[in-house]
């Protein structure tokens, strides 16, 4: 059980007790009234920052819940009308979708949907992308080197790659990276890969658990998110200190870029000061944030700009897929029909 804090004016923190899957009234968790109640999925760090940053700015107080992608997405579709929610952060934009479709969402202000270009958020207007991360293959070059990696993420589905690399299947963020493939290649497609992974990969934890794998040589590349190789670089390398990345671009499925969401809930309690939140996270003061936070995502605002670090968002070259068209749950079903969930 992870700990979350209540934002005061002041910046008074007050330990809050929390659930990633329970209903309103887990223990620990009793929504405050006069605070801005964020169910969020993001990153702790970020979200904190966030939450701090616009505290201090408005004086307006902001108190999170935390959970993962999936389980808060449910959540606030279970609540329905009675959730607390005033506003939903995500990692990936799967469970934005599941709320989206559920009706719960208010319109995004003009001003927030006016910060965010409109190729890097949803065209249904119901949400808007708040930070991004680039699917990459992180690969061992002492197992294999750049020129022999798969031209494009189809080719893992080929007896060739049998044992030769690894992905975190079973989580979020792994399941938003075929529900792009779905929107891009359809479902037989993708079904037809998802039993070529299921034949050919090994499933591990997760990103960082994959990361490590290959490090140590366990297999020869896996498929991540960009910013687990990027933050343990900037850090000690432990999990990463033998790998590098490759990009694959030219529109693949590999080159998938997830948007996390952000969403003012229409039955909440705070609707202005909820739209002032989104309004504060999508400016370029809020994505600045972001940068600072060393989360090594992408900023994704008009003006704003990401961590040195990282190649420029504009040069991935990644496929064309809207956000809002994004299913965690034909994901679900695809995956649990193969056998992989």
């Amino acid at each position: 059980m992870r700990r979350r804090t209540l934002l005061a004016a002041a910046v008074v923190s007050v330990p809050l007790a929390l659930s990633a899957c329970g209903s309103s009234s887990d223990a620990g968790y009793s929504p405050d009234p006069e605070a801005l109640q964020v169910y969020s999925a993001q990153h702790d760090a970020v979200t904190t920052a966030w939450a701090e940053g616009f505290t201090k700015k408005t004086g307006i107080k902001v108190q999170i819940r935390d959970g993962e992608d999936g389980s808060m997405g449910h959540q606030i579709v279970e609540e329905g009308e009675r959730s607390p929610a005033d506003v939903f952060l995500t990692e990936n934009s799967p469970a934005m979708t599941l709320v989206e479709d559920a009706g719960l969402f208010a319109p995004v202000p003009a001003k927030v949907a006016a910060q965010v270009p409109a190729g890097r958020r949803p065209s249904s207007g119901a949400w808007t992308s708040v930070a991004a991360r680039s699917t990459v293959i992180v690969y061992n070059p002492e197992k294999i080197a750049e020129k022999d990696l798969p031209a494009s993420l189809m080719d893992l589905q080929e007896p060739e790659w049998k044992g030769r690399w690894g992905a975190g299947a079973a989580k979020p963020d792994f399941q938003a990276i075929v529900a792009g493939m779905i929107v891009q290649r359809g479902e037989d497609e993708t079904k037809a890969w998802l039993e070529g992974l299921k034949e050919n990969a090994k499933i591990y934890e997760n990103n960082i658990a994959t990361m490590k794998a290959v490090s140590a040589g366990e297999v020869p590349m896996g498929v991540i998110y960009h910013y687990y190789w990027y933050k343990d670089q900037a850090g000690t390398k432990e999990s990463s200190g033998s790998t590098k990345l490759h990009y694959l671009k030219n529109e693949d499925p590999g080159a998938f870029i997830s948007f996390s969401g952000g969403g003012i809930l229409k039955n909440g309690k705070h609707q202005a000061e909820a739209r002032k939140f989104l309004e504060y996270v999508t400016s370029v003061e809020g994505q600045q944030v972001l940068a600072d936070s060393g989360s090594m995502e992408y900023a994704v605002s008009k003006g704003a700009t990401s961590d040195p670090a990282l190649p420029p968002l504009d040069s991935l070259d990644p496929p064309t897929v809207d956000p809002s068209k994004v299913d965690s749950e034909k994901v679900a079903t695809l995956m649990t029909d193969v056998g992989i969930l």
